[in-house]
């Protein structure tokens, strides 16, 4: 709680950020097989993947023993959607970039970071504490991309509400790698915090990357980077084990 006011207090100190209609126009506009922009329009094809493989992950009878509480599966079922449902958001809005279809693509990414955030208090913090915050933390999300839009609309673009969510997200991830682990290969995440960041390194350096060749743009490898995150919380749930002799959270099946 004590990360969120920070982050929120912070954002409200920056001045209001509109959303700079330049940030449409992306570096690789071509077109191939008939589809717009194809690079990053295809390029989502890796949160399909992820999502999918999660969903199929948390489907399996043996997912049960990578969780010592049954409940800590809801967050990820949520993440995975999420991914699956930016594969299409993120797909549709590439293929004619506008702040109208923006919001389809930022909505579900919501719906990826913030049910991680709830995922991890509910490991690493308490059980109870991160299911509570689930809905909280969706909801505020999905409000802060609303606010947005309707901002947008309002000719007073704000950003800010939006940056803290995603700013919040990463710190909570980084974090929550100094609490006491339950289970195996929590050092995961640190590689999807990694390459989110990197991920948004991509994004800002679009055109120099393109102009490098002219064969992929930064937009093309922030889409890569942020779906091999999805691959990599898929992989950590798959590999991990709960930690012998945590007696302070017994099995709930």
């Amino acid at each position: 709680m004590g990360l969120a006011a920070v982050v929120a207090i912070a954002a409200l100190l920056f001045p209001r950020t509109p959303q700079p209609l330049s940030y449409h126009q992306f570096a690789d506009r071509r077109s191939w097989l008939g589809v717009p922009n194809f690079g990053d329009v295809t390029s989502n094809i890796l949160f399909l993947v992820a999502g999918l493989w999660g969903l199929e992950f948390l489907c399996r009878q043996s997912s049960r023993e990578r969780f010592l509480d049954a409940r800590e599966r809801w967050p990820y079922f949520l993440v995975f959607l999420g991914l699956m449902l930016t594969a299409f958001g993120s797909a549709y809005y590439h293929l004619a970039p506008d702040n109208a279809r923006l919001v389809w693509d930022r909505l579900p990414m919501t719906i990826v970071f913030m049910p991680l955030v709830a995922a991890v208090i509910a490991e690493r913090v308490n059980v109870a504490l991160g299911l509570w915050l689930l809905p909280v933390l969706v909801a505020i999300g999905i409000g802060s991309v609303l606010q947005w839009y309707f901002s947008e609309k309002q000719g007073a673009g704000d950003l800010r509400f939006y940056a803290a969510v995603q700013l919040y997200a990463l710190l909570a991830l980084l974090v929550a790698l100094f609490l006491s682990p339950r289970y195996t290969h929590g050092s995961y995440l640190l590689v999807v915090a990694g390459l989110y960041v990197l991920a948004k390194i991509y994004e800002s350096q679009d055109l120099p990357i393109f102009s490098v060749g002219h064969s992929v743009s930064g937009h093309t490898l922030k889409h890569l980077a942020a779906g091999a995150a999805g691959l990599c919380i898929v992989g950590m749930l798959e590999k991990r084990r709960p930690i012998a002799g945590d007696g302070l959270h017994p099995p709930v099946r």
